[in-house]
């Protein structure tokens, strides 16, 4: 309990800061859970957390906002909407949301992976995704690349978030979960936030 309470005066530190400030965010989290957030990154495991969007002018005009989009109910409607196209539950789609980027769309991981559900330049251009940037855009892809990944797995959720994390080749090669721990740990954490949103 009260490590969350720390968590969440660290980020409404970081909130508060980053606004006033204007500046990008970083953070990574320890296999332990902790996390570790800075403005100027010194580690390859730190990924953008908030992105400033003052300081860019087509993310500003794109969400015509005055500052951070960053309350998980304002895409509530897009997430409902391309789960019931694809047939992918919505509680799961939260999910990967939650862990890929912790719903802030401008997320950018230090591999190239953009917007709230983390699609790498590649895969957004075979999803047909003309802006990862865009919410919209974003979460009808990455729910449509789930939905491949459940079919190709026969429904095994956890063969297809590792699919989604570490990518199908790496899956095959093992016959299963690959023995990264980080693939380890994010299959066990979405299907976790899952829990939770249902």
């Amino acid at each position: 309990m009260r490590a969350h309470l720390v968590t969440h005066v660290l980020i409404l530190a970081l909130l508060t800061f980053s606004v006033q400030a204007h500046a990008d965010i970083y953070r990574y989290e320890d296999p332990d859970g902790t996390l570790h957030f800075t403005d100027a990154p010194t580690d390859k495991r730190f990924k953008v957390f908030m992105r400033d969007i003052k300081k860019d002018k087509k993310l500003r005009t794109a969400f015509k906002l005055p500052g951070y989009a960053r309350d998980p109910a304002q895409f509530e409607p897009i997430i409902l909407a391309c789960s019931r196209e694809f047939g992918v539950d919505s509680s799961l789609v939260k999910a990967v949301i939650h862990a890929e980027s912790g719903y802030n769309p401008t997320a950018v991981s230090s591999k190239g992976a953009q917007g709230l559900m983390q699609l790498m330049p590649s895969t957004a251009k075979g999803l047909k995704v003309a802006d990862s940037m865009d919410p919209g855009d974003n979460i009808r892809g990455g729910v449509r690349y789930l939905r491949f990944l459940l079919d190709t797995f026969k429904g095994n959720e956890s063969l297809a978030l590792a699919a989604y994390n570490s990518g199908l080749s790496k899956v095959a090669k093992y016959g299963g979960i690959p023995p990264y721990p980080e693939t380890q740990q994010y299959v066990a954490k979405v299907l976790s936030y899952r829990n939770n949103y249902r």
